[in-house]
């Protein structure tokens, strides 16, 4: 009987803990389905918050982080204009096809006169959301005849028109690249009230994309408009913008003879002084055009020393460049430098170490370099960028690094 009362107590407390066991495994599944609901709610919230700003930034890079052209255009315009105030809005923005780079490059020409605007995107004749909505954040303020909306028109779409009715809308058009180039210059000078004597002449060959989009970042800083050849002929179109200045033109090449010929240069010498800037390839044409000045005529960067401010785009996507011609308008003033598929060339890299800054004794007084960076991780790595950004940093006299601040 007494083996009988132990062996019913012994199966009690085998039960009991046996649903104490399961009720704790229970207890402990909810908590960790719990953690994992709580972790993957904070890493979307984290991602969505990434995707919010797509911007991010070292110490001396400033990235825009961006998947196509038309959102680099928008995050580009939000940088440079935040809209807050009069005083940092744009008087009018500049509209451009999207699929057509030598048309947007052409349009370049009027962001910093008369316009202080952006250039924003439109795709295959229609207007994309993000586009509508960053004109309507900007509301722009309008130049001196109301107009508020450059429309260069490539392609359009009859939508396009309804969806820009709240504001004043001019448009600018042609046959081709080179028509259009002129009639941009053409408004340039209707406002401003003369035709630039200084030209730049690039190419609208496919083959040239790269040498050409270097100069757009020039021409949303200064008033010289870019005027097109191809390999075989100067356009009739680019003759008659060049006779408008007479024969003291000042033209500036932009590119080789593989991509401007010799005979191409000597059919422009009759139309005033012909400088060429050129380097052995696309990365060093960068270099080389960011370092050039003409003392007598004040034309070029002349960026030889420290305390400069430099865009960074990767050659793989070349036509977000023109996008973020504006770095070059406002804040650090910055010419175009390529990056080789993504890549610091050797050459890029012995240019920035030719004009890394240096201080004696105290950091804090400068000079400093900066950089913008163009595109995604895709385009461009952190490890790139975490690269630049060593390259572009204020370092001592010495050599013996920031910890001792020269000694001090």
């Amino acid at each position: 009987m007494r083996k009988l009362v132990l062996l019913l107590v012994l199966l009690v407390a085998m039960t009991l803990a046996a649903c104490s066991s399961k009720e704790e495994g229970s207890q402990k599944n909810e908590n960790q389905a719990t953690n994992q609901k709580e972790s993957t709610e904070n890493n979307a919230q984290s991602n969505d918050i990434k995707k919010e700003s797509n911007v991010y930034s070292t110490k001396n890079v400033t990235r825009l982080d961006t998947e196509n052209i038309v959102d680099t255009a928008v995050q580009v315009s939000k940088t440079i204009w935040p809209a807050t105030h009069n005083e940092n809005k744009p008087g009018a923005i500049i509209l451009a096809p999207s699929e057509n780079w030598q048309i947007a490059l052409a349009s370049a020409n009027l962001i910093h006169h008369p316009n202080n605007g952006p250039i924003l995107f439109y795709e295959n004749g229609e207007l994309p959301q993000q586009t509508v909505d960053e004109i309507n954040r900007l509301a722009p303020l309008g130049i001196s005849d109301g107009t508020q909306i450059f429309l260069v028109v490539g392609n359009m779409d009859t939508n396009m028109e309804d969806q820009l009715k709240n504001y004043k809308v001019e448009k600018i058009s042609g046959k081709d690249a080179p028509d259009f180039a002129r009639e941009i210059d053409k408004k340039y000078a209707e406002v401003s009230g003369e035709y630039p004597k200084g030209v730049i002449i690039v190419s609208s060959e496919e083959d040239a994309k790269l040498y050409s989009i270097l100069a757009g970042n020039w021409i949303s800083h200064m008033p010289e408009p870019i005027l097109y050849v191809t390999k075989d002929e100067v356009p009739q179109a680019t003759k008659s913008a060049l006779e408008l200045r007479g024969e003291g033109a000042s033209i500036y090449i932009l590119g080789p003879e593989s991509i401007i010929s010799k005979d191409i240069e000597k059919q422009l010498q009759e139309y005033g002084d012909i400088t060429r800037i050129k380097g052995k390839d696309p990365i060093t044409s960068s270099i080389e055009f960011a370092k050039f000045k003409d003392e007598k005529t004040g034309f070029g960067w002349g960026s030889t020393e420290p305390g400069h401010g430099f865009s960074f785009v990767s050659t793989g996507n070349a036509e977000y460049a023109i996008a973020a011609a504006p770095f070059a308008h406002l804040g650090k003033h910055a010419p175009l430098i390529w990056l080789e598929n993504g890549e610091v060339a050797e050459e890029t890299h012995e240019f920035l170490g030719e004009l890394q800054p240096t201080f004696k004794d105290d950091p804090t007084t400068g000079p400093y370099n900066h950089g913008y960076l163009i595109g995604s991780e895709d385009f461009i790595t952190m490890k790139v960028q975490g690269a630049l950004d060593i390259m572009l940093e204020i370092i001592p006299e010495s050599g013996d690094g920031h910890g001792g601040h020269g000694g001090h």
